[in-house]
């Protein structure tokens, strides 16, 4: 098939979701020819737009004549010079141009050993260069795009950047490279401005990327012009974690809260998305249970979500009962709550032989376990006996589908008669996320009961981190649950937490 564009190559280049998508084969399979009357090399802009589209060749020829005089209604001039330009396997500087060339040298070129070696080169020689080398195929190949705001003295870019990058890894991902773009106001159309767009697909051609995630939420119209521009799915931050969550939902109760928040989150995401972005296609952002729902009509979405949402609140009614009778037996609560990966399930097992499933990554633990625990004082030999819930781990800028549709998880928290707060003492940003799990719990209907502060992995963390810690917070307790550090005195403290949380009120 010949396509004919009148314009410039950028100009008249193939739409992104028109060219064929990744598969075994790095190159389009598609040749360009275009002319032009000035003898000069080809400029960025067409080179760019042969990289965006994967072409094959670009083969530009300059024509010159006696000023293309008219004769039988055609007209007349020769091929004065060509040049042929092609992609190389290199991250920095992906193409190449040769020098000036007669159109009998150009004609003589055999286009298909040179796709053939191009391939091969790609295969061999890109991967060395790229994260890429050791992803088994089959694992999406990730472009993190990192949109960090203008704020002086800011120092939680990097972090976030590195979440990120570590809830990629726990959807299944592998991260091959990161770009970031500093701004003080987002871009109403594609968060980024257009020559990060330019850039970003450049970058996911050159590596190979299969997806594109962002960092911070995209509106649906986002979505769908980067998606447009880019020729790649694009995901941002949130649906990262419901595909997270869709992976380690267990119970039903979790399933249900799962596919509700999933489908509240796509429902205004379908529209505009085409047959080359569909869904069903397999990778991050398209697992779980309501996949299958995600491209029938909107009304039976809809009706979907409104028979989750009864599921949800029946959940949520039974889980009050649950309390109420735990209440009436007069047994004590404590909700573990914490940031994600902070060791809460860990302790829960260590503490209560509970044998949840453990993991060093976001969100090991979706649904939540509780277990009785009985504490002996050593001193009166009395036993106290409480329970144990685990919880979901929190995150900062938690999204708001998750906090509507783990409402009643939530409720453990607030109807509990006392919190700990698990904190990672060894990682670097312990006190952002100390931060931010307080900020959630604020934000709660309910105010949680009385809280005592339990900072982890006390072996791990540096003596800066211990010194700062005890002097900030010197009611907390210092334990490593992995090593069993520091226990005594925990069970200790719980039962001095439970105790005044249960006191009955003066006056």
């Amino acid at each position: 098939m010949i396509r004919v564009g009148v314009g410039s190559p950028r100009q008249t280049q193939i739409p992104p979701l028109e060219l064929p998508r990744y598969g075994a084969e790095r190159l389009s399979g598609i040749r360009c020819i275009t002319t032009t009357l000035k003898t000069e090399i080809p400029k960025e802009s067409a080179l760019t737009a042969m990289a965006l589209q994967r072409l094959d060749a670009l083969a530009i020829l300059t024509m010159t004549g006696a000023g293309f005089e008219r004769r039988g209604g055609g007209a007349t001039g020769y091929v004065r010079s060509t040049y042929l330009a092609h992609l190389i396997p290199d991250p920095h500087t992906p193409w190449t141009i040769s020098p000036p060339l007669s159109l009998d040298q150009l004609v003589q070129q055999d286009l298909l050993d040179l796709v053939e070696a191009l391939e091969t080169e790609f295969k061999r020689s890109l991967p060395l260069d790229t994260a890429s080398s050791t992803v088994p195929q089959g694992v999406e190949q990730v472009l993190v795009v990192a949109v960090i705001p203008q704020i002086p003295g800011d120092q939680d870019g990097d972090a976030n950047l590195a979440e990120v990058a570590l809830l990629v890894e726990s959807a299944g991902g592998v991260v091959i490279e990161t770009l970031q773009q500093k701004r003080s106001h987002p871009h109403p159309q594609t968060l980024v401005g257009a020559g990060k767009v330019k850039e970003i697909a450049l970058r996911a051609q050159t590596l190979g990327a299969t997806l594109i995630v962002f960092n911070q939420d995209l509106s649906p119209s986002q979505v769908r012009n980067l998606e447009t521009q880019i020729g790649l799915r694009v995901v941002d931050r949130t649906e990262v974690i419901l595909d997270i969550f869709a992976q380690r939902a267990q119970s039903q109760a979790g399933k249900l809260q799962v596919e509700l928040a999933q489908l509240e989150y796509r429902l205004p995401r379908l529209a505009g998305r085409g047959q080359a972005m569909s869904r069903l296609g397999g990778g991050i952002g398209t697992r779980g249970p309501g996949e299958t729902k995600l491209e029938t009509e909107r009304r039976g979405i809809q009706q979907r979500i409104n028979t989750l949402q009864q599921a949800v609140n029946q959940l949520q009614a039974h889980r009050s009962r649950l309390r109420q009778h735990r209440q009436q037996q007069r047994v004590p609560s404590v909700a573990i709550v914490g940031y994600t990966n902070a060791g809460k399930s860990t302790l829960l097992n260590v503490l209560t032989n509970a044998e949840a499933y453990t993991a060093d990554q976001l969100f090991a633990t979706l649904d939540p376990t509780t277990r009785r625990l009985r504490i002996t004082d050593p001193d009166t030999h009395q036993t106290h006996s409480l329970v144990l819930i685990d919880t979901v781990g929190f995150i900062h800028n938690l999204p708001p589908p998750l906090m509507d549709a783990f409402r009643a998880t939530l409720e453990e928290v607030t109807e509990a008669d006392a919190l700990l707060h698990v904190v990672d003492l060894s990682h670097p940003n312990w006190e952002q996320h100390l931060r931010s799990v307080m900020a959630l719990l604020s934000t709660l209907s309910v105010t949680p009961g009385p809280g005592l502060i339990a900072f982890n992995k006390m072996d791990q963390a540096s003596s800066e981190a211990l010194n700062r810690a005890r002097e900030e917070f010197p009611q907390a307790v210092f334990i490593s649950a992995q090593e069993k550090l520091g226990l005594n005195t925990l069970r200790q403290q719980l039962v001095n937490l439970i105790e005044y949380a249960t006191l009955p009120p003066i006056g």
